[in-house]
């Protein structure tokens, strides 16, 4: 099983998705069932994944190679190191909570709903398993499709404004990355990944190739100035859609950074990583301040998230100000590790923070923060988990929410001081909007009769929040393991990323 273990993490939940599909509405508890035993078994084969995979190595493991497009040499390469295995586990283990969230909410349309997200799991594996650039490209684009139907058909009033916006940005962007993937093809002969990262380019080559990348990877973060589209998207998804988007496809920014950005165009980097620097800040800074005015929950979480990714593209752009500031490969790993840390963190925390207000939203169907307040004298338990979820959005030691922040300020100290000061505002403010918001909605007196008649979890909202708090607070006390993962392929991309490329 070994041999095709990425292909089944791929290509089981797609045929599962189908297979609902098939089942159709008339036949949805059966599909249901279907959905939670197909993304459960998904979750399972991460087991021998975890298992099997070596830390003491940054080869690509569990790798996979067949002819696929021959004429232009491509392949079906698939392979998982360091940096893409824990997206691989955090993709199935995020997919098992946004099935039995909808498990009953969902009444319209429900077969194509589970279908939708089943058929986008196996996508989204395939983006971080690919070694293959053309086959990478196959799996970015086609897993924007059911993103672009689950909030279209399942979303709020302004759904449709929403998916046009988020397609067009995030499309829109990767075409450009094609231009530099189809570019590079006729330099290397081949679609391989390795390949590229092997081309000895010209920094005029570079700039272009950085140029195209950033286009596609920005987006996707987002990054300042192109994160719109994300705030209107969120709040017009459903509970679902909000979860995996914030939990799984905005890392996919951070991981192109990380697989294409870093070592096929180094030098490129090391010339701009003062811009990513600067973006990342004000990302950081600025974000944080729109994020304290916010009026809708769905909304601040948003903002939220795309502050505390700008932690990701800061620890990842580091490496080269490190370097030139006389630090050491160690120091500039150091920003690497926090930036991928604070990956699966954000993944847990941001996925957990959508959950529970689609939990409210199902009782109130209100998002609107001045329509709550008081919420701890009718759901207990509910402002338990909130409490402990908005505590790791703010950094708090002991959740996951402070190791990759942490470890990303310290780096940057290691740079300047200047950096250090501006990311560690990212505490203050989260801290600001994200404690004003449980204040003003958990805590207080009851502030009506509808948060009056809330009634608190019920056993299926219990078990999903009850498993991302572990998670959330098992990684903050204990995330040697993830560390030491990581630790031979960031060790790998450092020094991939400080090596000269320009032919002399």
């Amino acid at each position: 099983m070994h041999d095709h273990l990425l292909s089944l993490l791929i290509w089981l939940p797609i045929a599962a998705g189908i297979v609902v599909l098939l089942l159709g509405d008339r036949n949805i508890v059966a599909g249901r069932w279907f959905a939670l035993a197909a993304s459960l078994v998904t979750l399972a084969l991460c087991v021998p994944l975890v298992h099997g995979f070596s830390s003491h190595t940054a080869a690509m493991q569990f790798v996979e190679k067949a002819a696929w497009i021959p004429r232009f040499h491509a392949e079906y390469g698939l392979g998982v190191d360091g940096i893409s295995m824990p997206l691989v586990v955090l993709t199935a283990f995020m997919t098992v909570p946004v099935i039995i969230a909808g498990w009953q909410v969902i009444t319209q349309r429900p077969a194509q709903y589970f279908a939708a997200f089943l058929i986008m799991e196996g996508l989204m594996n395939g983006v971080f398993s690919a070694t293959d650039a053309l086959l990478f490209y196959f799996f970015w684009e086609a897993m924007l499709i059911p993103m672009f139907l689950i909030i279209g058909i399942w979303g709020g009033p302004r759904r449709v404004y929403a998916t046009i916006k988020f397609f067009l940005y995030t499309f829109l962007g990767s075409v450009f990355m094609l231009a530099a993937l189809i570019y590079m093809y006729l330099k290397a002969g081949s679609y391989s990944i390795a390949a590229f990262q092997a081309l000895p380019l010209t920094l005029i080559e570079q700039r272009w190739i950085f140029a195209a990348f950033l286009l596609a990877f920005a987006v996707k973060v987002p990054m300042w100035p192109v994160h719109t589209w994300l705030p209107d998207a969120h709040v017009e998804a459903p509970t679902g859609g909000s979860v995996i988007l914030a939990a799984i496809m905005l890392k996919m920014g951070g991981y192109g950074f990380l697989r294409f950005s870093l070592p096929i165009v180094p030098d490129a980097c090391r010339e701009l990583d003062g811009l990513m620097i600067t973006l990342s800040l004000i990302a950081i800074v600025y974000i944080g301040f729109v994020a304290l005015v916010q009026q809708d929950m769905k909304k601040l979480i948003a903002y939220s998230s795309i502050a505390h990714m700008g932690i990701v593209t800061l620890g990842a752009f580091l490496v080269y100000a490190i370097v030139a500031s006389s630090g050491t490969t160690l120091d500039a790993g150091m920003g690497l590790d926090g930036a991928m840390v604070q990956m699966v963190s954000h993944g847990l925390i941001s996925g957990a923070l959508f959950l529970c207000v689609g939990v409210l939203y199902d009782r109130m169907h209100s998002r609107q923060i001045a329509d709550y307040g008081g919420v701890v004298n009718t759901m207990p338990i509910f402002a338990g988990f909130m409490v402990l979820f908005a505590l790791a959005n703010t950094g708090l030691p002991g959740t996951s929410g402070f190791v990759g922040e942490f470890l990303v300020i310290l780096a940057s100290f290691k740079a300047s001081f200047w950096y250090s000061a501006l990311a560690a505002l990212t505490l203050i403010l989260a801290a600001g909007y994200t404690l004003w918001l449980v204040k003003r909605v958990v805590f207080g007196p009851v502030a009506n009769d509808h948060v009056a008649k809330l009634t608190d979890l019920n056993g299926r909202e219990f078990l999903i929040l009850g498993v991302l708090a572990v998670a959330v607070l098992l990684l903050g006390v204990w995330p040697e393991p993830l560390l030491k993962v990581m630790e031979p392929s960031i060790q790998h991309l450092v020094a991939q990323a400080a090596a000269t490329k320009i032919p002399v």
